[in-house]
């Protein structure tokens, strides 16, 4: 006998779409809890006047935009603080990640390269990402204690016969800002480099024999071929860099005693947003700090990827 149709049991499938939905949902209950929620405090406190003067809580007094209009105010020098911040953060940046990405680069080719066939590549990895291993405030004690005015680099000039009296490193700008920014590279090269190793090596090999064939020669390869297969990997690798260097804090912190010496050429947005969480506690100003590197890193960020990204 048939079946009456309708009486039949409908067979459950499994929802995919549930589990996935589950599987994903601690991550936003992360983010939500530890990032957004942060965030939206962090724009609400930069309306008001919330600090700590002695034992005295000041507020929380809501004063609109006044903590932003005092970060755009000029001091008594002169100079917009803020601005100048900005200037010595991006500075400071530039000049780690620009031979950063480029020694990257041209490492990752070479470790990679089938007509080189270098050996040894675990080992070569292994050096050049331990530096990556060491805190940047223990990178920082070092070179502070290899370029203070009793320090090994000043003994050597010394005996030489280079410098006639001990060089005080730490008064001039040109080698702070050096030290600092070849810290960072030191710390970070050997980290860019396995990123773009690993995209190098993702790439169709039979894409370099072709070239190989057709006659080209490695600069061209590398032009032709290599780059623009790689450009999602550098573009992910330049973000990143960006917004790390961004909120660089703890090598020129540790380095310069959190003073920015020489006359603040080396303070960076986290070292200022850091002297009013410090002793004053103050929420409203650090709160609009806060928001101004958010949407200068947003402007950036978009500006440096469109133009990575120009010709897709």
């Amino acid at each position: 006998m048939k079946k009456d149709p309708e009486k039949k049991k409908k067979t459950k499938g499994v929802s995919y779409a549930k589990w996935g939905y589950i599987f994903i949902l601690p991550f936003f209950l992360v983010y939500f809890t530890c990032h957004f929620v942060p965030q939206a405090l962090t724009i609400y406190n930069s309306f008001f006047e919330n600090y700590r003067e002695g034992l005295t809580q000041v507020g929380p007094r809501f004063v609109g935009l006044e903590n932003y209009v005092k970060l755009f105010t000029a001091s008594s020098d002169g100079t917009i603080d803020i601005l100048k911040y900005t200037g010595n953060t991006i500075l400071l940046w530039l000049c780690g990640a620009i031979p950063q990405i480029l020694v990257a680069l041209l490492l990752a080719v070479f470790f990679t390269s089938y007509r080189l066939k270098i050996k040894g590549q675990r080992f070569f990895k292994t050096v050049i990402y331990m530096p990556n291993l060491i805190m940047a405030s223990a990178f920082s004690m070092l070179f502070f204690t290899l370029f203070s005015n009793v320090g090994p680099v000043n003994q050597l000039l010394l005996s030489a016969g280079i410098a006639e009296k001990t060089i005080d490193f730490f008064a001039y700008k040109i080698t702070v800002r050096g030290m600092i920014c070849i810290m960072n590279f030191l710390m970070w090269f050997g980290n860019t480099t396995i990123l773009l190793m690993a995209g190098i090596m993702g790439i169709d090999q039979n894409m370099f024999e072709a070239a190989n064939i057709d006659g080209a020669t490695p600069l061209q390869t590398f032009f032709r071929v290599t780059l623009p297969l790689l450009k999602p990997i550098l573009v992910y690798t330049i973000m990143t860099a960006m917004i790390g260097g961004l909120q660089m804090y703890d090598v020129p912190q540790v380095l310069t005693k959190g003073q920015g010496m020489p006359d603040r050429t080396s303070t960076t947005l986290i070292m200022y947003l850091n002297n009013y969480l410090g002793t004053s506690k103050n929420y409203g100003m650090s709160g609009a700090i806060s928001v101004y590197i958010f949407i200068i890193t947003g402007i950036i960020s978009i500006f440096v990827y469109r133009s990575l990204t120009k010709e897709d």
